[in-house]
This record gives C-alpha cells, sequence and structure tokens, in this order.
C-alpha cells in the first residue's frame, strides 16, 4: 500500500540531519532488546531538542521531563542511552518525518496490551496507519512492514492473521513533535576534541563524562583500525553487533575524497561484510545503510543503520547488554569496569552478552513420540477439581496428639509460652477446642496450641492436610492454588547439552488468564498469565523420566503454578511458578535455566519432595 506523506531519514555527516533549509519533524529513537526502533514522547523528544541545541556534545537527563525516565541518561556525542542502575547501553538515533505525518500533526496510534493499557505503534507503523485512515481505507495490511497483522478501522482493532487474536486500538491526539529547518549541524563525531573551562564535578556529570571518555576510547581503536584500509583503496568493515552508534563518517565519502560504492559480501567463514570502494559518482537513489527503509522487516530494519566496526585484536570483551543480569559479568558491573578501565588508558570494547537457546530446532508432530512408561501425553485440571472442603477441627486431631503436660516453651505460630493460652483466644471460638490445649504432631513431635492448628489451616488451601511450620514436614495429601490448564508432554529427537547420548522429553504447560477463586488472594479479581504455553526440558533417560511422572503428580495437585506477584516484572495477580524449578532454556544455560546443570534432577527431586511428592506416590 503506498504511503503519501511518509517521512525518509536523511543522513548527513554520519548522523540523521536534513538538508538545507527543508522542513523535518524530529523524532528521537531508541532501539529495544527485540531490534526494534521504539520512539520517546513527544515531550521527551522536545527536551531532548533544547538540549542538542544548547550543546549538540552534551547529555540528557530523561528523568527532567519523564519521572518513569530518570535512572536513563542520552549522551548526545556517543549517541547512546545509558541506564545508571543496570549499566545498560542502547543506541538511540535522531529520525525525520515529513511535517504533514502522523508525528507532525501529535498523533499516536496505541494498542491495548494484556495490562490493559496502551502501548503506542513503533513510528513507521503510525504514519502507515494514519495515512490509511486519512484515505478512508477500511482496512490496513500490515505485512508490508513484517507484521503479520490486520488493522481494521471500522471496529478500531488489530487482528493476529495468524492467531486469530484480536486487539483494541485507538487514535489520539498528543503534543507535535518538534519541528526542525535550517542548515546541517556540525558533525558529532568521535572523539571531540578537549574543551575549555573546567567541568562540573557533581555525580552525574562525572558518570556521564566517564561513559562518554568510554566510547571514545572505543571509536578511536576502531577508526584506526578503519582508516589503515587495505592497498586497493578498499576498506573492509565487519557488520558485527559490538557497535551500534552512528557512523564513523559522511556516509557517501571516503576519508580520501570521491564517493562511497557500498557493497555487501559474505566470506567463506559466513561473517557479513561490507566493503566502501573509492569511485568517481555513485548513483543517488542507492539504499544507504541508516535510511527507513519501511519496507524491510524489524530484524533488517535494524541491521542497515549505521556501518559498524570490526572489534581491535587484544582489546577485552565485557557484556554490558544483558537484561537479565545473569550473564558471565552482571551489566551494571561490566560498565563500571569499562570506565574504569578507559580511565587508566586501557581499551575497552562494549559487546553484548550471547542470547540463550529457548528453543529446539523445529518437530514435525509425527517426530512427537509419547513417553514410555507414562499413559497419554496430556493433563488437564478443571474447575470442578478446585472445591475441597474439611472441618479444621476434624484434620487437626487425625495429626496431633493431646498434650497433658506441655514444656515451657513457645509456640512457634502465636509466639506465646506452651504453657499459657493461645494467641488467637478471642479471635477464633471452636466449641471443641479449648485455647489452652496443646498438641503434638505425629511425625515431627513439634507442639503447638491446638487453636493455633487451626488457624494455621483456616488461613491455608483447606484441602485436608497440614504443614509443620518448623520443620515443613506434610500431613496429608499437600494440593495448592494452581489455576485450571493443560500439562502436554512427548519426546522430541534433539539432546540437551550433557545428555548427548538421549533423546529430550518436551514439557508444555498453557494456563489461561481467569477469575480467581475464594482459594487465591483475590477472589473474583481477574488474574494474568504471561509466557504461556511455557515450555520445559527434560532428559529423555531414567532419572528424567521419574522427574516427569512426578511431575505431573504435582500437576494434578496444583502444585506447579499458583497466582502470586511475578519476581521478574513485580506484576500482581499473575500465574507464577510454585517452588518447583523447570529448565526453559534448551540449548544454552546463560539464565540459569537450561543445560548442562548435572545436578538439576536431584535437585528438582528434593523440591518435589518438600511439596510432598515423593516416589512413594507413585503408581506402578
Amino acid at each position: 500500500m503506498a504511503r503519501h506523506g511518509m517521512g525518509t531519514l536523511v543522513l548527513a555527516n554520519g548522523l540523521g540531519f536534513p538538508p538545507n533549509n527543508v522542513a523535518r519533524v524530529v523524532v528521537w529513537e531508541w532501539l529495544n532488546e527485540h531490534g526494534r526502533w521504539r520512539p520517546y514522547t513527544a515531550a521527551v523528544c522536545h527536551h531532548i531538542e533544547n538540549v542538542l541545541k544548547e550543546d549538540a556534545r552534551g547529555s540528557v537527563v530523561l528523568g527532567q521531563v519523564d519521572a518513569q525516565l530518570s535512572p536513563y541518561i542520552i549522551d548526545l556525542q556517543s549517541m547512546h542511552q545509558f541506564r545508571q542502575d543496570t549499566g545498560t547501553m542502547r543506541p538511540v538515533r535522531r529520525n525525520f518525518y515529513d511535517p504533514s505525518s502522523a508525528p507532525g500533526k501529535g498523533i499516536v496510534w496505541e494498542w491495548e496490551n494484556d495490562n490493559n493499557s496502551w502501548t503506542p505503534y513503533d513510528m513507521d507503523i503510525c504514519i502507515t496507519i494514519q495515512n490509511a485512515y486519512e484515505k478512508q481505507h477500511p482496512w490496513l495490511d500490515l505485512s508490508s512492514l513484517g507484521f503479520c497483522y490486520l488493522i481494521y478501522f471500522n471496529s478500531m482493532s488489530q487482528v493476529n492473521r495468524q492467531t486469530q487474536r484480536k486487539r483494541r486500538l485507538r487514535r489520539r491526539m498528543d503534543l507535535a513533535y518538534p519541528l526542525t529547518m535550517g542548515s546541517i549541524p556540525k558533525s558529532q563525531s568521535w572523539p571531540v576534541g578537549t574543551n575549555s573551562g573546567h567541568p562540573c564535578s557533581c555525580q552525574q556529570c562525572l558518570l556521564v563524562n566517564s561513559t562518554r571518555a568510554a566510547s571514545n576510547a572505543i571509536l578511536a581503536s576502531q577508526r584506526r583500525k578503519v582508516y589503515s584500509g587495505n592497498s586497493n583503496g578498499t576498506l573492509a568493515v565487519r557488520q558485527s553487533n559490538t557497535f551500534n552508534g552512528t557512523a564513523l563518517w559522511s556516509l557517501g565519502t571516503t576519508p580520501g575524497g570521491g564517493t562511497a560504492k557500498i557493497e555487501q559480501v559474505r566470506s567463506a567463514n559466513g561473517v557479513q561484510v561490507t566493503t566502501f570502494s573509492r569511485s568517481q559518482s555513485a548513483p543517488s537513489h542507492t539504499q544507504l545503510p541508516g535510511q527507513n527503509n519501511l519496507n524491510r522487516p524489524g530484524t533488517q530494519r535494524v541491521a542497515i543503520l549505521s556501518t559498524r566496526a570490526s572489534i581491535p585484536p587484544g582489546v577485552p570483551a565485557l557484556p554490558v547488554k544483558n537484561l537479565n543480569g545473569t550473564g558471565p559479568v552482571h551489566p551494571a558491573l561490566a560498565g563500571m569496569t569499562g570506565i574504569l578501565m578507559c580511565a587508566a588508558g586501557l581499551p575497552v570494547c562494549l559487546t553484548r552478552a550471547p542470547k540463550p537457546i529457548l528453543h529446539p530446532p523445529p518437530v514435525n508432530k509425527s517426530d512427537m513420540k509419547p513417553v514410555p512408561g507414562i499413559n497419554g501425553i496430556c493433563r488437564k485440571t478443571k474447575k470442578k477439581h478446585l472445591k475441597k472442603s474439611k472441618n479444621p477441627e476434624d484434620v487437626v486431631r487425625r495429626y496431633s496428639q493431646k498434650v497433658k503436660n506441655p514444656p515451657d516453651e513457645d509456640c512457634t505460630i502465636c509466639m506465646e509460652r506452651l504453657v499459657s493460652s493461645s494467641g488467637y483466644e478471642g479471635i477464633l471460638r471452636h466449641k471443641g477446642i479449648k485455647p489452652e490445649l496443646v498438641g503434638k504432631l505425629g511425625k515431627c513431635g513439634h507442639m503447638y496450641h491446638l487453636l493455633c492448628l487451626v488457624a494455621m489451616y483456616n488461613n491455608g488451601n483447606k484441602d485436608g492436610s497440614l504443614q509443620c511450620p518448623t520443620c515443613k514436614a506434610i500431613y496429608g495429601e499437600k494440593t495448592g492454588t494452581q489455576p485450571p490448564g493443560k500439562m502436554e508432554f512427548h519426546i522430541i529427537p534433539h539432546s540437551l547439552p550433557g545428555y548427548l547420548d538421549c533423546k529430550t522429553i518436551r514439557i508444555v504447560y498453557d494456563v489461561p488468564a481467569g477469575i480467581q477463586g475464594p482459594e487465591h488472594p483475590n477472589p473474583g479479581k481477574k488474574f494474568t498469565a504471561r509466557g504461556f504455553p511455557r515450555h520445559c526440558y527434560l532428559p529423555d533417560n531414567e532419572k528424567g523420566r521419574k522427574v516427569l511422572k512426578l511431575l505431573i503428580v504435582a500437576w494434578e495437585r496444583r502444585l506447579i503454578f499458583t497466582i502470586g506477584t511475578s519476581n521478574t516484572t513485580g506484576e500482581s495477580d499473575t500465574v507464577v511458578w510454585n517452588e518447583i524449578h523447570h529448565k526453559t532454556e534448551f540449548g544454552s544455560n546463560l539464565t540459569g535455566h537450561g543445560y548442562p546443570d548435572p545436578n538439576y534432577l536431584d535437585n528438582v527431586l528434593a523440591e518435589l519432595m518438600a511439596q510432598g511428592v515423593s516416589e512413594a506416590n507413585l503408581k506402578d
């Protein structure tokens, strides 16, 4: 679909600046972990432009305009966003669009996410949607932009063509993005010359200046590598994920004069190489790296932003871009180490941590085999399984014995002395249990007020079981509060790291969102279910099959998941793991949830035992 009025990124001197005397709308964008350029809000872009006018080599504190962005600083010289608390560095860019496009009019298109809040589209998608809307098209296909979505304007909805999932979208008016025109600003290439005057000595400026110094050291070493060139006048630059800043020189010109012919070739080892060869002229319509090519999928649009230089030999690689913080070096530590090494005059190369291999290669359904010794390939839990009720007094009496002469020590439930009345006296009233009665649990022998045991049971799942609060010994069959869902399992013809002599058992959990029941933290309130279906992996050997059998028992007892607060995102009222660890990373162990891990099977057997699931529960 034609998109008239679509903005085009114009590059000059290695930066995104408009040509002379042409009005353009400025949109600042940052590169997220999925390789997509996400726009800052119009208010943030106005703030960045104001700082840019005062000092093109300065830094921008985003928290001054948006409190939610308080940890972030943009270094205008290195064109990177730096997060102070984690050390994460992300590339940023200054993009330009036609003043008549959506950002010039202050129009924002958003889609409704799973939290019932609104997320803005990427700017190129927003402009495309607005153009179709203005032309009164009934619908829009986003496949040309690399997305399998259909936009329906009559119902204001977005539909996934593969899953048919439907989401609401909306069009709202906001502050228009800043407008710029006039002469091209001076280049912001690295490194800069020494500034006159004394720098600010506050902690924030010291951090920014140190980060900038580290970036300058990286570029200086890269430029020495690049400018050395080859004898034939061709400069070879390896396409690397190491550095994603601005270009090292003006695209279209070579350091020695003339124009640059850009070619991309693939070497024998599979590394993509971009060569710049000097020539007298080049076609003016050549698509240059960095232009806003809107017909490419998201992953390809990222790769063509800028030319990246190769890593100089002998430079230590410090992975600073690791959002999970579980790589070989913590991102904040790596960032600070790089700053200190640079201050000492040592070369530093900031690299990205390797990505985990979460899933195996694609597997045909015909290659998925049932697990020997286990009936079927699926287990389900339904709502009718969720209701159990036992008389609290009967449960307590079943697993305890009365103590006539209790010792003079604390009841670890109410923290009152056993020789005195329970702390729940006056709070709970049970005809058959007096507040001064003490009971001793049968297996472990720990003693508590009987009224305290009744209070503990009432505060739990009320499933007819007790768990000693001191030693965690379980009396009866413990069940959990896992919401309804489905568990599938089968064998796939691939091996896990560390278990190359056997195939792999894949477990697929699928728990949909729903309404919390009486056993959950907030009965009647909606709960979310993120990341489902979740894929987990076990080796297909004797111990792996035993673990699978016990996991099936735990699933049927509703012990695998629960509803609570996510440790990862902080979201409440969502489905979370319930203290039984699973391996969700298939081909690596970068997150700590993968293989090889020689102790995992023994550890998960111990965790299952702690939940009351053991080999004694397995049926022959």
